[in-house]
């Protein structure tokens, strides 16, 4: 049910920004269908380019990180 969340959010980011799932798919460079995937929570198989590209055009980043018992490494 997270992931349901959080995917809405991104929907939320992209409608506030002002664009259509096939506006934003021209922007990044992908289909409206990955971008419909993504706002659906399905990132198993999306490219972390493609999340990155996504947050950028709705005025957002992307910060990604490892996590090891109680150490976390940022790597991205």
């Amino acid at each position: 049910m997270l992931a349901e969340v959080r995917a809405y959010r991104l929907r939320e980011l992209r409608e506030d920004a002002g664009l259509t799932q096939q506006e934003l798919a021209d922007r990044i460079g992908v289909s409206q269908r990955q971008v419909s995937k993504i706002e659906h929570g399905e990132l198993d198989n999306a490219k972390v380019g493609t999340v990155r590209r996504y947050l950028e055009a709705v005025g957002g980043g992307l910060a990604l990180e490892y996590v090891i018992g109680d150490e976390r490494v940022q790597v991205a």
